[in-house]
């Protein structure tokens, strides 16, 4: 039993030094610790760590009860002391086993526990990437319609003033035909003076035409 020990123990202080170290090994042996501690893997563990931890005490007792049979004043033969000496050291070497376990546990767990933190500083690290490109390309987009809106207001402002000017060559056009329209009108009344002076001329002659003929008759 005490040669098994000895294996228990070299074979979980390889296991420590492979878990504090980075090598090809470690992320193998986390995820075979990953299924372990899955389904019924933390009952047999813990079955077996129970069984180890009754042995302990078993051998603890054995060893109490030799040591009160010395205090007892009895001397002890030579085989009580080599099965003390035995006792002693496996409890010893079970307890320093229960340790190292509790050990590789824990670092287990820490591993679990940072990797889980990278990634999730990961995560948060591209999504402030993503955060600040989209806030950069939001950025942009504000100039660019600043800039058509800038744009547009100048445009605004040229159709205003163009507007502007068309209306008061518009208004002008209308001052124009007023005044055109007055000149034809006074053009149409000069028109009708004339036809009617004209007319008056043509009475007056053929009234003076027909006076000698009356006189003649007479």
């Amino acid at each position: 039993m005490i040669h098994l020990l000895y294996a228990v123990i070299f074979a979980e202080m390889a296991l420590i030094l492979l878990l504090l170290f980075k090598t090809p090994l470690r992320k193998l042996i986390i995820l075979t610790f990953d299924r372990i501690k899955r389904g019924r893997g933390p009952v047999v563990v813990k079955t077996i760590g129970t069984t180890v931890f009754v042995v302990l005490l078993s051998s603890i007792y054995s060893l109490v009860n030799i040591q009160r049979r010395s205090e007892d004043g009895a001397v002890l033969n030579p085989t009580d002391q080599v099965l003390a000496s035995k006792h002693l050291l496996e409890a010893s070497l079970m307890g320093f086993v229960l340790f190292l376990s509790l050990m590789i546990d824990r670092l287990h767990h820490y591993i679990r526990e940072l990797r889980l933190l990278r990634k999730t500083m990961e995560t948060a690290k591209k999504q402030n990437r993503g955060f600040e490109d989209g806030k950069t390309t939001s950025g942009e987009e504000v100039k660019a319609l600043g800039e058509e809106i800038a744009a547009l207001k100048a445009k605004i402002k040229t159709l205003e003033s163009e507007s502007e000017s068309k209306g008061k060559e518009l208004k002008g056009a209308q001052g124009e035909t007023e005044a055109l329209r007055k000149q034809a009108d006074g053009f149409l009344m000069e028109y009708d003076r004339l036809l009617e002076d004209n007319q008056n001329l043509r009475n007056q002659l053929e009234s003076i035409g027909h006076s000698p003929e009356g006189k003649k008759g007479m």
